[in-house]
């Protein structure tokens, strides 16, 4: 006769184990690092082309708005901006100088608008969302049995 172990399943232990869940300093680093290493392949593999370090960016977004940690949530709409900005230096075109270069990195950031605002109104939105989830799961946990 063979008995089985009457132990939790491995999917629901697995879903008991947190993932790994980053501070608002962590959000920072891998939001700017991810966004200077996709800056830095779209200038060799596209030839600096600000549409698809854009439409990369919106990933990025995701990634950081979903892996910040519940206490650090007001950080990720905050650090997408801020990486996009430093991440578009290698795209940017430049000119001759630093007026020049500054210039390139000006005109990209205003053409380039709309992937900025709409990745932080992603990660704005994530954000929010899970914020929602957590004061009602939070109030849910402290009502008084009936």
């Amino acid at each position: 006769m063979v008995r089985r172990r009457s132990g939790p399943s491995v999917v629901r232990a697995g879903r008991r184990v947190p993932g790994p869940r980053l501070t608002g300093l962590g959000a920072a680093l891998f939001c700017a690092v991810a966004m200077c290493v996709l800056g830095v392949l779209d200038r060799v593999l596209f030839g600096a082309s600000p549409t698809a370090y854009g439409a990369l960016f919106l990933p990025v977004c995701v990634l950081t708005a979903v892996g910040v940690r519940r206490g650090d949530l007001a950080a990720a709409p905050v650090v997408a901006p801020i990486a996009f900005a430093v991440g578009l230096l290698p795209v940017a075109g430049s000119g001759d100088g630093a007026g020049g270069r500054l210039m390139g990195f000006v005109a990209a950031l205003a053409t380039e608008a709309g992937w900025l605002y709409g990745g932080t109104l992603v990660t704005g939105a994530i954000v929010l969302v899970r914020r929602i989830r957590l004061v009602r799961r939070r109030a849910a946990g402290k009502r008084p049995a009936a």
